[in-house]
């Protein structure tokens, strides 16, 4: 491919090279839209695929990140379109949207509205102001609200308020408790950590009752493009991160003008998401949580189903016309590894599996994922199992 920086077409910038930004730029790459993949790491999938071009910054946290991002956008004879796939490169931009905005295009809600969105507890709050069907929750910021956790009924799941704090490791993920002896054990652990948590009901059903639809909102509240999807599997089960999941078109009629309603309501523009779980004891779809500002992990599986949302974004910011979706007549999957299987029941006839790193016309994500990064993360994995003795010993 020619140099995306010397490009006669507005090259689309990828914010995030890791799963997510994989799929779009090949959603991208696709309708041959030259892509330049940002990462803090060589070692993402996407830095190693065919249609992209690599660029290394030191971090995508605040005012160092839109530096380095201002000093890229100056490459470019045009602005280019950004697509942001990660959670602290959103927040990057949001907050310094002014100074990147003379560099690159893209949309998002206004700052305050990227805040409550990103965090658990403001978005139930809203919801539930707005009469928007959300599980019964209570926020825990201090050991003080512990207490709380008797009004809830259990099981329950707490997650952590806000996700960068999971990602960069300082807290725990979702997790599932039975009891409330249980849950006041496992709020304490994570109230150990910085920021707060939110206890929130389960709602009874497997992974496939978790839906999601994805959207991009454009000039004047425009819809361009969306699709609804449902997860087959989570990985791990009942918490975890889409492991398989495949178009849900049974669920449009209801999920779709309920995702409309909550965007106009919220102001929520540029990107995102609404995932929501069909609740086997009441008979309806709950809303789960939003994202804001990027891409979701399973965003490619609408670009497998005929629904190009970062293609659709792409040509809306450059005042193109909309691309017609083309529907895929055969049932697509999209599976995040090839170690994620499931029995076939599950799956409709026919069902083409489609895996998120390896195609054959772009197969070194793939070799680069399963030939040398899984292999090494085993070992250091191991590695740590052997030292964690020695620590511990040497610390009595």
């Amino acid at each position: 491919m020619t140099s995306a920086y010397d490009s006669n077409k507005t090259v689309g910038v990828v914010i995030g090279a890791e799963l997510n930004g994989l799929g779009v730029a090949r959603s991208l790459a696709c309708a041959r839209i030259p892509v330049v993949a940002v990462d803090t790491k060589t070692i993402r999938a996407g830095m190693w695929c065919r249609h992209v071009r690599g660029h290394l910054v030191k971090s995508f946290i605040g005012k160092a990140f839109a530096d380095d991002m201002i000093e890229l956008g100056k490459r470019f004879s045009q602005p280019p379109v950004l697509i942001l796939t990660d959670e602290d490169a959103v927040h990057s931009v949001s907050e310094n949207r002014e100074a990147l905005s003379n560099w690159f295009r893209f949309r998002m809600p206004e700052d305050d509205t990227v805040k409550m969105l990103s965090s658990k507890a403001r978005f139930h709050e809203f919801a539930q102001k707005h009469h928007f069907p959300v599980p019964r929750s209570v926020v825990l910021e201090k050991l003080s609200d512990i207490q709380s956790l008797s009004e809830l009924r259990y099981p329950c799941v707490l997650k952590p308020d806000d996700k960068r704090n999971v990602l960069r490791g300082e807290k725990e993920r979702a997790v599932r408790v039975d009891t409330l002896a249980e849950a006041r054990e496992r709020a304490i652990a994570m109230l150990d950590s910085p920021g707060g948590i939110v206890a929130q009901e389960w709602i009874e059903g497997p992974d496939s009752n978790i839906h999601f639809t994805l959207f991009y909102r454009g000039n004047d509240g425009n819809v361009i493009s969306i699709f609804t999807g449902r997860k087959v599997l989570s990985s791990p089960p009942g918490v975890g991160n889409t492991a398989i999941c495949m178009a849900a078109p049974e669920a449009r009629e209801v999920l779709e003008p309920l995702t409309l309603a909550f965007v106009e309501q919220a102001g929520f523009d540029g990107m995102g998401s609404i995932e929501y779980k069909w609740d086997d004891n009441y008979k309806e779809f709950a809303m789960v949580e939003p994202t804001v500002g990027r891409t979701d992990w399973q965003e490619e599986i609408a670009t497998l189903c005929g629904v190009n949302i970062p293609l659709a974004a792409y040509r809306h910011e450059l005042g193109l016309p909309p691309i017609p979706e083309r529907l895929c007549r055969v049932p697509v999957a999209w599976r995040a590894t090839f170690t994620d299987r499931l029995p076939p029941e599950l799956l409709r006839e026919h069902t083409r599996i489609v895996d998120g790193y390896f195609r054959w016309s772009d197969p070194f994500p793939a070799l680069q994922f399963y030939c040398l990064l899984s292999p090494l993360q085993r070992i250091k994995r191991r590695w740590k199992a052997i030292r964690l003795p020695e620590s511990l010993q040497a610390k009595a």
